[in-house]
């Protein structure tokens, strides 16, 4: 039995290897890759794999850490200044285009009452990772078009945790509204007053003094331990475990550890997320495409057709252009994962049958597979309305410098960054220090810059500068060179102690390395000549003369 699982596994991993880069290389995308490869190693393929229940089974684990992570990400400070599209456009969206595909299945497709209430929300949210990803690569996301989708989708995010409570509902079959709807509200409202009280007195202490201990297996295994014990306590609940790892998200948004527990838990999110989505390609059968080819497209063409009908007028109505309301509606016409999650989970139920399922999944997944022409449809159609950003849209709130290292130097820097009026993040490996500055107000969050991901979840892509500020050569030869790696269009400033070490910190990719002790003499020098001689320009024109040649001997010149 265990050989099968690992031989399962391997299968696995070979199609994952080979049919998620081939789609990112043809602009579809990470998520239509896994869908494809399961679809080609389960029963509707070349049937390699048997244990498809089972290993959907262990792919729910990436649900629930997806949602712990949209629970970290969704900060509420971030939700606020970003109300107007999100609370207003947002919600519309999901109610609008939700309450029209529910009667649409249930009038016109002869779709049960239970199923179409499901069926229309899940089908009105769009696939967060695909839209996200592509206006990152086309740099569009501080467009006008690129805040409203975002918007929207930030609100999607939230309307899955209300859904994913709503399904076990709907399959009870004496269900009645008004009962089981308070009760359910009632246990959610004890939950979540729970989780934030000991979020609050009891989670910050334990992650400071795992910190401290500097082993970041055991970091990893409470991490892990926090979002599984929430998961498991609202399943035991009669909750789902998606709604417990949210819940725990939620906590840790504002916590000074964010960045280091999301960097922990990302590689395990994505792996195990893309496993789910596999287990979705082979629960797939490809065979209802192929005998119903016009009733599929016709469907496909009716929920893009929808979901744009109803969309555009909303943007305008929240005072958007005519051609980037389009624009907005257009990319986000696809269904998306979380569609597949919500599905999943009423078929789990038995609140879904077998053949509404597969065909729900063949137009999700369809659907995901004509983004990218609708998304080069949208590109046009925004760059086609140019005109100056609006003051009132809210930008996203990304720290346009982040600071590696926030001991003296740091400190010094961050608070010069903001008498300038810039705003900053800081990312220190001394959780004391952390905890001990940001109790002054300072912006620093615990993490290790050395991982490439806890760089990223504190917004390194985004910024306009990183700064590198850390005593630890070793460590700052390491960020310098994750970064250039990672983010080589960004500037990288840093602090090195002597001429030998800033050459190194320049050959990795830094764009600019300061010498302590070359400034350090600079400054000595000045006050000497300034005692012994009268003319300041003389001076200054000395000891610019002297720090040019002095950093070309960095450079290599």
């Amino acid at each position: 039995m265990t050989a099968n699982y690992l031989l399962d596994i391997v299968i696995l991993l070979v199609a994952a290897v080979i049919s998620v880069p081939l789609f990112r290389a043809i602009g579809l995308g990470a998520v239509p890759g896994f869908l494809v490869a399961g679809v080609l190693v389960g029963p509707s393929g070349l049937a390699l794999i048997d244990n498809v229940t089972e290993i959907g089974r262990l792919s729910e684990l990436g649900v629930v850490l997806l949602l712990f992570v949209i629970g970290i990400e969704l900060k509420p400070s971030r939700l606020w200044l970003m109300r107007r599209l999100v609370f207003g456009l947002g919600s519309l969206q999901v109610m609008a285009t939700g309450a029209l595909i529910t009667g649409i299945a249930y009038f016109l497709l002869g779709v049960t009452f239970r199923s179409a209430v499901i069926v229309g929300p899940a089908l009105a949210l769009s696939s967060t990772a695909f839209v996200l990803q592509i206006l990152a690569e086309r740099r569009s996301l501080h467009s006008e078009y690129g805040r409203a989708s975002l918007s929207v989708l930030l609100l999607q995010d939230l309307a899955v945790v209300p859904l994913l409570a709503l399904v076990p509902l709907l399959a009870v079959q004496q269900f009645t509204v008004g009962a089981d709807i308070a009760i359910a509200l009632a246990e959610a409202v004890a939950i979540l007053l729970a989780a934030i009280v000991g979020g609050r007195f009891l989670l910050q202490p334990l992650f400071h003094r795992i910190a401290e201990t500097r082993s970041r297996e055991i970091f990893t295994a409470v991490a892990v331990l926090l979002v599984l014990g929430s998961a498991v306590l609202t399943e035991h609940l009669g909750l789902s475990m998606a709604m417990g790892a949210f819940i725990a998200g939620l906590l840790i948004a504002d916590s000074p550890f964010r960045h280091e527990v999301t960097a922990e838990i990302e590689p395990l999110r994505g792996l195990l997320l893309g496993l789910f989505f596999m287990s979705m390609g082979m629960f797939l059968e490809v065979g209802q495409l192929v005998a119903q080819p016009i009733l599929t497209i016709g469907l496909l063409a009716a929920l893009i057709g929808v979901k744009i009908l109803v969309l555009w007028p909303l943007t305008l109505a929240f005072g958007l252009r005519a051609k980037t309301g389009a624009a907005v509606a257009v990319l986000l016409a696809q269904s998306g994962e979380f569609g597949l999650i919500l599905f999943g989970y009423a078929f789990q139920v038995e609140l879904l049958e077998t053949g509404l399922f597969q065909q729900l999944l063949l137009i999700v997944v369809l659907s995901m597979l004509v983004t990218p022409p609708l998304a080069a449809l949208a590109n046009r159609l925004a760059s086609a309305d140019k005109r100056p950003v609006d003051e009132h849209h809210e930008e996203p709130v990304k720290a346009p410098v982040v600071l590696a290292g926030f001991g003296r130097v740091g400190r010094r820097i961050g608070e010069i960054l903001t008498g300038a009026g810039l705003r900053y993040v800081a990312i220190d490996h001394d959780s004391s220090l952390v905890l001990r500055e940001r109790d002054h107000g300072y912006p620093v969050f615990y993490g290790d810059g050395r991982k490439p991901d806890v760089l990223r979840s504190a917004g390194v892509a985004d910024a306009s500068l990183v700064i590198v500020t850390v005593n630890d050569f070793a460590a700052s030869e390491n960020i310098v060179a994750t970064l250039h790696r990672a983010h080589p269009d960004v500037k990288i400033l840093a602090r090195g102690h002597d001429a030998s070490q800033c050459k190194a910190l320049l050959q990795l990719g830094a764009t600019l390395a300061i010498s302590e002790n070359l400034e350090a003499s600079i400054d000595l020098a000045r006050e000497a000549l300034v005692h012994e001689l009268a003319d300041d320009e003389q001076i200054e024109t000395l000891l610019r003369r002297f720090r040019e040649d002095n950093y070309a001997k960095f450079d290599g010149k």
